[in-house]
């Protein structure tokens, strides 16, 4: 027999009554029923019942067990009577009577209990990340994301891809975020950077006459953590085409995200991939305020501005003499009652603003009415101009944001998503997904009036050279998000791969020529030879596994991540280097005031 085991805790059943087995594994559960001692024994597979009575030769040793002991048991199977079978379990039919037993290893007095479903905070759950990845859910998290990724990897293949790595220490790269800095040991004073994505290798990929490349690979940014991203490293579905177009890589990836989300969604619906709308980001920030909408949620945003210009409600006509302003209406089916309308107002109040104005429309005397502060403001005329402008009757409501729309577009989106939920209007049962295309390249900072790239810098502009002659802020990138129940899932664009170009686009957000070629030399130069037309997008696939997994925090889907502070309380990272360390990379730590 196997030194630890000849089957594991999930495998044994009515036919194996009578052999005698061994099974390995954690003490999950310890009952005792009369002197009879119950053990729920469970391995990564799963859970056997097994018991020990006096008459066993190790009843002393088994007394002294405690949850958590990794023991192995060798012993006899026996059924369960009828009224003691257990559906729930595999195994729920048989039992095994311990005959010998071995402690594999002791567990100290236990910080978090794995039995039970028991909340702890995270920076518990964080240093004892070994206890709490026994946990079912959390085994059943890690299984999941494991199957993704295999799953993913076997949808690639199939497309005709090749998996080709690229290197984790290279030289700093704008992306968007923050650069993880090595210092180099051998050139004193220089420093090399985790790559925030494969992107520049990617598309060197290309050039070299590779057609079609994909990789699951690690990305590192020094970004600020939130619920739904890491602020050290995550992992992305990474992949570039040759000889494509935009829509191109759109047939190649909706399949395979599809195909996962079918796989593993546990029934919900998935919106076929023929059916996913292509919303110009303009569009999107209008109608739901945000590039990644949940679309499951029916509700649009419009404008309602010409309704309010020289009206009497005196807030917004004053704000509409503003140039760049709006007044935004967020319609609401089945909200139309004052005690909703209120608690909407206390929540745009919370969120930052003075409080959001409303109208809803109620039955009074046979007759439709429009009531609420707005409505009485505004009068009749224009209140039913919005009523049928929004498509909304007897029982529903609406409610308006003014100004810039950079001001309220965050807590519209916001207020959407809450209305959307709150009236039930919003179908958990689906996973909903939208192409946001047409990304700005450009954006102006309102400060210094200076421009910058707004999205990625080595998209293709729509247009070509002669799109970048004109006003920067018009300029739209060949760039694609594609968002799911709220979350951005997909980035990706077609890329720049005219060396005038690039020079010319670069130069627009400030960047010199000569620093064109120092920061980004490789691509640069490599352009020079030959470039392919070429494009791709990455998949994140942290966020992929948290929506199929249920969860709102990326954290349950990560083996081993940091916690909000970027701090992994388990290993002890980020720790201070020793003297010596320093020295051999002739580096100086200056202490930091307060």
């Amino acid at each position: 027999m196997h030194a630890y085991r000849s089957q594991t805790c999930a495998e044994l059943n009515k036919t194996h009554v009578g052999q005698t087995v061994r099974l390995s594994g954690w003490v999950h559960r310890i009952r005792d029923h009369g002197g009879v001692l119950f053990i729920d024994l469970r391995d990564h597979y799963g859970m056997t019942q097994v018991l020990c009575d006096p008459d066993s030769p190790v009843f002393a040793e088994v007394e002294k067990v405690r949850s958590e002991w990794c023991i192995r048991i060798d012993g006899e199977v026996k059924a369960r009577d009828e009224s003691l079978i257990n559906p729930k379990l595999p195994t729920g039919e048989i039992e095994v009577f311990i005959r010998d037993m071995e402690v594999l290893g002791q567990a100290s007095e236990l910080p978090l209990m794995v039995f039970g479903d028991q909340e702890y905070p995270e920076e518990t759950r964080l240093r004892y990340r070994y206890l709490d990845l026994r946990r079912e859910a959390m085994q059943h998290n890690m299984t999941l994301r494991s199957d993704v990724v295999a799953s993913i990897r076997k949808r690639m293949w199939d497309k005709g891809f090749r998996e080709f790595q690229t290197p984790v220490i290279t030289a700093s790269s704008p992306e968007g975020a923050r650069d993880f800095l090595v210092p180099s040991r051998l050139h004193p004073g220089k420093f090399y950077a985790l790559p925030q994505a494969p992107q520049q290798f990617k598309q060197l990929i290309m050039v070299s006459g590779f057609d079609k490349y994909f990789q699951i690979a690690p990305c590192f940014r020094d970004e600020d953590p939130r619920a739904d991203r890491s602020p050290t490293d995550f992992y992305q579905l990474d992949m570039e085409m040759s000889f494509v177009t935009q829509q191109d890589v759109f047939d190649t990836v909706s399949p395979v995200i599809a195909g996962v989300f079918e796989e593993f969604g546990g029934g919900k619906k998935v919106d076929a991939p023929d059916s996913w709308p292509q919303i110009p980001y303009a569009e999107a920030a209008l109608k739901y305020g945000t590039d990644k909408p949940d679309l499951r949620n029916p509700i649009e945003m419009q404008d309602c501005s010409e309704h309010f210009r020289g009206s009497g409600f005196a807030i917004f006509a004053k704000l509409l003499e503003q140039e760049g302003t709006e007044v935004r209406a967020i319609p609401a089916p089945t909200g139309g009652s004052r005690k909703f309308c209120d608690r909407m107002n206390a929540f745009a109040q919370k969120e930052g603003l003075p409080g959001m104005g409303y109208i809803f429309w109620r039955e009074a005397n046979g007759e439709m009415e429009a009531a609420g502060p707005l409505a009485k403001n505004i009068g009749t005329e224009r209140t039913e101009a919005i009523r049928q402008q929004l498509g909304l009757g007897v029982g529903d409501a609406a409610f308006f944001l003014g100004g810039k729309p950079a001001s309220f577009q965050r807590v519209a989106a916001k207020a959407r998503d809450v209305i959307g939920e709150e009236l039930g209007l919003t179908d958990q049962d689906r996973y909903a997904f939208a192409w946001i295309v047409d990304f700005p390249i450009y954006e102006k900072d309102e400060e210094t009036g200076e421009i910058d790239f707004e999205h990625n810098p080595f998209s293709m502009p729509q247009g070509g050279m002669e799109a970048l002659q004109g006003d920067p802020l018009a300029v739209r990138g060949f760039q694609y998000d594609l968002a799911c129940n709220g979350y951005e899932l997909v980035s990706g664009a077609i890329r720049n791969h005219k060396p005038e170009v690039m020079l010319k686009a670069f130069e627009i957000a400030g960047y010199g020529e000569d620093e064109v070629k120092a920061r980004f030399g490789g691509l640069y130069n490599a352009f020079q030879y030959g470039a392919p037309p070429h494009g791709g997008c990455a998949a994140g696939i942290d966020r992929i596994v948290m929506l199929l997994a249920g969860t709102t925090n990326i954290r349950e889907v990560i083996m081993f991540p940091m916690n909000q502070r970027a701090e992994d309380l388990m290993m002890g990272a980020p720790s201070e280097p020793s003297s010596d360390q320093l020295m051999e990379l002739s580096l100086r730590v200056i202490p930091q005031d307060g």
